[in-house]
């Protein structure tokens, strides 16, 4: 008997394909998220879910899928999955880390550029016309990137690709981590560690690069926001809720800071009414940090290696509890 699998989303090939080469699939065939009530009545005769960022699988939904065994998520963040109670009743979780590492970090550093020159603005400007003088010396006055200081927040592998970018706009580069690099790392990197506060102060500017949990939702406050430079811009693709957006707002409007580029946010998708669409001084974007074609694709045939793998009786390529072993082991998964 074919496994059952359930898929919250299209998602790019291979990774569909795979599946439905041994299993039998069903699939949300909407771009809009399935409701969390379509996921409990879907999941409850599948052995495999696989599920996105946006996807909410709590314990009621995990309860639900009685014949679970496997949850592979579209996405090298895992918050949104209750992964202690996956873990509890014996089901595998699988997750897509460094795939989108350099596509993540491609677009924090054109957010940064983007903010700093005024990019999409000057776009705003010239397509609405207003373009009446070959060359004005003071029309839309940027930044200047190249030799300036950098603040990474969280240094692990997307962090770690931001610095390298940044060494060739001949950049200072400060970071802040919870564990510090060793020496030699830091010189390979070419990063000079500073604690999370006086980094603030010191930069012109900040990128997040910060998972999401208790000690890290709102570390970038309004005390903290305060602490940065009036002409410092601050870049987040990591998670929305690292960052207060209403301190945030409130900073731009008063001037605190000078910019920000944002590809995450703290409700998704923000509404039409969200203050920050109607502020000049930011470059928003609607979560696109790992929207190539090649790191989407590649995630896709990971997230389905990773669910094949679990029931094949096998250890995923990328899995996030390797201690659910214990409760149940791969021998006890196998169905295909």
């Amino acid at each position: 008997m074919r496994p059952k699998v359930y898929i919250t989303r299209r998602i790019p090939e291979p990774g569909i394909s795979l599946i439905e080469e041994s299993c039998d699939v069903t699939l949300h065939p909407y771009d809009e998220p399935p409701a969390h009530e379509e996921i409990v009545n879907r999941i409850r005769d599948k052995d495999a879910l696989l599920c996105l960022l946006s996807d909410r699988i709590d314990k009621e939904i995990i309860d639900a899928g009685t014949n679970l065994k496997v949850i592979s998520t579209f996405s090298v963040g895992f918050e949104h999955i209750d992964v202690a109670e996956a873990t509890r009743r014996g089901i595998y979780i699988g997750y897509t880390p460094g795939i989108l590492t350099e596509a993540t970090a491609d677009l924090a550093f054109s957010l940064l550029l983007g903010v700093a020159r005024r990019i999409t603005e000057a776009d705003r400007f010239l397509r609405g016309n207003r373009w009446r003088t070959a060359f004005s010396p003071s029309l839309l006055l940027g930044t200047s990137v190249w030799g300036s200081t950098l603040g990474i927040i969280g240094l692990g592998r997307i962090g770690k690709a931001v610095a390298r970018r940044a060494k060739g706009f001949s950049m200072k580069v400060l970071y802040t981590k919870r564990t510090p690099l060793s020496r030699e790392e830091e010189l390979n990197l070419g990063v000079v560690y500073r604690p999370l506060e006086v980094l603030l102060e010191q930069s012109d500017f900040v990128s997040l690069h910060t998972p999401l949990n208790d000690e890290t939702r709102h570390l970038i406050n309004e005390a903290r926001l305060r602490l940065m430079k009036p002409d410092a811009i601050l870049i987040n693709t990591a998670r929305g809720p690292v960052v207060d957006e209403t301190a945030l707002v409130r900073a731009l409007k008063g001037k605190w800071i000078a910019g920000a580029g944002l590809d995450v946010f703290e409700k998704e998708p923000i509404g039409p009414a969200h203050p920050l669409l109607h502020l000049d001084s930011v470059v928003l974007l609607p979560h696109l940090g790992s929207a190539t074609m090649q790191a989407r694709s590649k995630m896709a045939e990971v997230a389905a290696s990773n669910l094949l793998a679990v029931l094949r009786g096998k250890a995923p390529p990328c899995w996030l509890n390797p201690e659910v072993e214990n409760v149940r082991p791969l021998s006890r998964t196998r169905m295909l």
